[in-house]
């Protein structure tokens, strides 16, 4: 089972993100589940979600304490909220952000962990640009697609087009399309690196 956890704020469609990628897995023909954890809702607090991807029926219920994917769609919470608790060692980071790990005084956490599964993509920027809102969480999505392996970029596609449709859609599968190769991108240079 492939378990990830969604860290972003109120009103940045975290709730949405989980549910997008539980979509793209029944596309593929497996098992997912998704489901949020709220404290306060109100716009601007800190929100989780999580996600499980399974090739079985997923029984669990409780949230994920142990993710083996960390999608973190605001940098802000780094410093307000324990968002590495219980991440697995191999585990992938998607980080919504123009600074490197470095640069945000994430370098400890790097050499803990297989640096080549660190990710940063301004997702925000992706989302402005195409749809005209500051929403990472479609691009982020593509962007986990590209990092893990785990869905393909076609199925978060037809997530996409079963949550919106006409130019709210158009503008995601572009923003999505972006950010899958951007990742792409990045994870050729740290290869070559």
């Amino acid at each position: 089972m492939f378990q990830i956890r969604v860290h972003g704020r109120g009103g940045q469609g975290v709730v949405t993100a989980t549910e997008m990628l539980s979509v793209a897995a029944f596309a593929e023909g497996r098992h997912a589940q998704a489901f949020p954890s709220f404290g306060s809702e109100r716009t601007g607090a800190p929100v989780v979600a999580f996600c499980r991807i399974d090739d079985k029926e997923i029984r669990l219920r409780e949230p994920i304490m142990q993710p083996d994917a960390l999608i973190i769609q605001d940098p802000t919470l780094l410093h307000q909220v324990d968002v590495f608790a219980g991440f697995k060692p191999d585990g992938y980071v998607l980080l919504n952000t123009r600074h490197s790990f470095a640069e945000l005084g994430l370098g400890d956490i790097l050499k803990q962990h297989r640096s080549e599964r660190f990710c940063t993509l301004h997702a925000t920027e992706l989302g402005l640009k195409h749809v005209g809102r500051p929403i990472p969480n479609v691009p982020l999505l593509a962007g986990f697609a590209a990092l893990s392996g785990l869905i393909k970029l076609e199925s978060v596609i037809k997530a996409i087009n079963e949550k919106f449709s006409g130019k709210v859609a158009e503008g995601n599968i572009a923003a999505a399309t972006e950010a899958y190769t951007q990742v792409l991108n990045q994870m050729k240079e740290h290869v070559h690196a």
